[in-house]
């Protein structure tokens, strides 16, 4: 649909956006509440109008009654009867409207969840490590889920409004037209007042979103099991709560100054609505004493005025509600219009297997920093080599396999697998070729089966691949001991959870790396750093047998684990201070071997 014109305007800059959303979420329920709306927004002035003419008929009947008889109540009844139908109406309207927006609410919310988590799929690592980002993403879940719906049911009040003000002003116009000039004049100060607040707020929000993030960090940290030991170990609990209380003191005194203010104009404002309201009731008095109106034209414009006073009121306060679902709904879309960099390629092989992997005069910065944290690195790795990576934390390990398995670009040079750049690469493929353990890989709160399987979501749930993969990466022993086996819950969040070991943990992290038979490449990332220096042995004269026809990649401060390696890799500062086999470096009596004779001092 296009937008029409009005869309890009005002309170109805996203509105059009939320309809569109609501539309496209269920059809149904969005024409139920436009035609629900529509019965709730008219019927009222035609109880008014019913009203007043059952009391000029009441009127009537008892100046006839003794000659009529009962044929006087029969224009009373028939007129009562409708006028029972018309609020029947409204009730029921009432009914499928609260109906309608529970339902909606629930499939918009979700709705907006999913889009807030399908973008982040689409979002580069790098933006993830932005605190800026973070800011937006925080301010798109806290309330954008729920702001689409608010804005088209804000929308629907200020048509149900608005369509009761007409019929109303049809009627009151008769009476005089100043009558409804003052009606509107009345509500418009509550309205402007209304309006600002709604902006100091939203710049409120907007403002203390880092430390709203940060009271909410403070909150995991206290309550969550992976943090717990340290915690009570060190006594942090204290320390935390009271950085807890204190940014919700700040916080509490902002609400609190902005609430009073807004409270106190909104009842100050109220007044003058009120007083209006009794002048025009002595209005409409005096001119019924006066028998200028009728008793029941009366009682009919006086219903219509509160009424009408009402409805203005209502649809005053949709429009400051349009402004205000607007300001928020700028944090939901500002997040979705965060920029996708187009990566990757469509290749699924590469021009000549037998080429490997090579860095190519490869630096990368991190967004925002001065310094690189990889500077002019060039190495190669064949098929059947393993390649170690040492060098002392933040040295850009790490890095650099991010560089490799594309979640990160170059910021010079480039990076090849198999005789073409990684760019080039289509990015499911190339993540399939390579089979990777971070030094941080993520404890699932999943049976201990689906955390070996997501190391290959297209066998996710193979059985047999479980089992396979386990064995090669030594948990198969341990994980058939648990209660239920592969089905066993790990993790203490859901019911009958067991905990593991560091090392089995690792085990179960390296069995994940083995899920994918194809991969060409496998990256450790300290894969036995929590095993003990048996089960390390272990691990790799296993792990050699395994990986005879793959290129392997390893990051290790273990040097006796790292002395396997064909080639060696030593960065200092971002850059490869030494390259070699083991014998060769040591003969050379660089940082290498002066590093590995520390280490093995330590064991005479």
């Amino acid at each position: 649909m296009p937008a029409p014109v009005w869309a890009g305007l005002g309170v109805y800059r996203y509105g059009w956006q939320a309809l569109q959303l609501t539309w496209t979420t269920s059809r149904g329920l969005t024409v139920a509440l436009a035609a629900l709306t529509l019965i709730a927004g008219a019927l009222p002035a035609g109880v008014a109008w019913v009203g007043a003419q059952i009391v000029d008929a009441v009127l009537a009947g008892t100046r006839v009654y003794p000659v009529a008889g009962e044929a006087a109540f029969r224009p009373v009844l028939g007129l009562v009867a409708l006028e029972a139908v018309f609020v029947a109406a409204i009730s029921a309207a009432g009914r499928g409207l609260t109906t309608c927006q529970s339902l909606l609410r629930a499939q918009l919310g979700q709705r907006v969840n999913a889009m807030i988590l399908e973008k982040a799929l689409t979002l580069d690592l790098s933006q993830f490590e932005d605190s800026e980002f973070y800011d937006k993403l925080t301010r798109a879940r806290r309330e954008a889920s729920s702001r689409p719906l608010s804005m088209v049911m804000r929308s629907f009040t200020l048509l149900q409004s608005g369509v009761s003000l007409a019929s109303y002003g049809v009627i009151l116009v008769r009476f005089s037209p100043w009558a409804v000039v003052i009606l509107a004049a009345a509500a418009l100060p509550a309205f402007i007042a209304e309006t600002k607040f709604s902006g100091d707020a939203f710049r409120l929000f907007r403002w203390r979103s880092p430390e709203t993030r940060m009271q909410a960090y403070l909150e995991t940290v206290l309550a969550r099991e992976d943090h717990a030991k340290e915690v009570k170990l060190y006594d942090l609990g204290p320390l935390f709560l009271k950085r807890y209380k204190d940014i919700f003191v700040r916080l509490y005194a902002t609400d609190r100054d902005l609430t009073i203010r807004r409270d106190l104009w909104g009842f100050l404002l109220g007044l003058l609505a009120t007083l209006t309201l009794y002048g025009a009731y002595a209005w409409i008095a005096v001119s019924t004493i006066a028998a200028r109106i009728t008793l029941g034209q009366m009682t009919m414009y006086l219903m219509l005025f509160r009424q009408g006073q009402t409805a203005l009121s209502s649809g005053l306060t949709a429009v400051g509600g349009l402004y205000e679902d607007n300001l928020y709904l700028s944090n939901l879309y500002e997040y979705l219009d965060q920029p996708v960099t187009s990566r990757g390629g469509t290749l699924t092989a590469g021009p000549d297997p037998r080429a490997g992997i090579r860095f190519e005069h490869v630096s990368f910065t991190y967004p925002g920093a001065s310094e690189p944290v990889l500077n002019g690195i060039d190495l190669s790795i064949r098929r059947g080599e393993t390649l170690a990576l040492v060098g002392e934390n933040g040295s850009g390990k790490t890095t650099l396999i991010k560089l490799l398995t594309g979640l990160y670009e170059p910021s010079q040079g480039r990076v090849t697998f198999e005789g073409a750049d990684i760019r080039d690469w289509d990015p499911k493929a190339l993540r399939r070729r390579v089979g990777v353990i971070f030094q941080d890989f993520a404890h699932y709160q999943l049976p201990v089966g689906e955390n070996v399987g997501a190391g290959d979501v297209s066998r996710f749930d193979d059985r047999e691949r479980w089992a396979e993969a386990a064995r090669r990466g030594l948990a198969d022993p341990f994980i058939r001991d648990l209660p239920s086996g592969y089905d066993t819950q790990l993790g203490k969040w859901f019911h009958d959870g067991r905990e593991l070991s560091g090392g089995q943990w690792q085990k179960v992290a390296l069995s994940r790396a083995f899920m994918r038979g194809e991969a060409d490449v496998l990256v450790l990332d300290e894969p036995t750093a929590a095993m003990d220096a048996g089960a390390e042995a272990e691990i790799f004269a296993h792990f050699r047998d395994h990986t005879r026809d793959r290129m392997t990649i390893l990051i290790s401060h273990r040097f006796s684990t790292v002395r396997m390696a064909d080639t060696i890799v030593v960065l200092e500062h971002g850059r490869i201070a030494e390259q070699g086999t083991h014998d060769a470096l040591m003969q050379t009596g660089g940082r290498y071997a002066h590093l590995f004779s520390l280490q093995a001092k330590g064991y005479r």
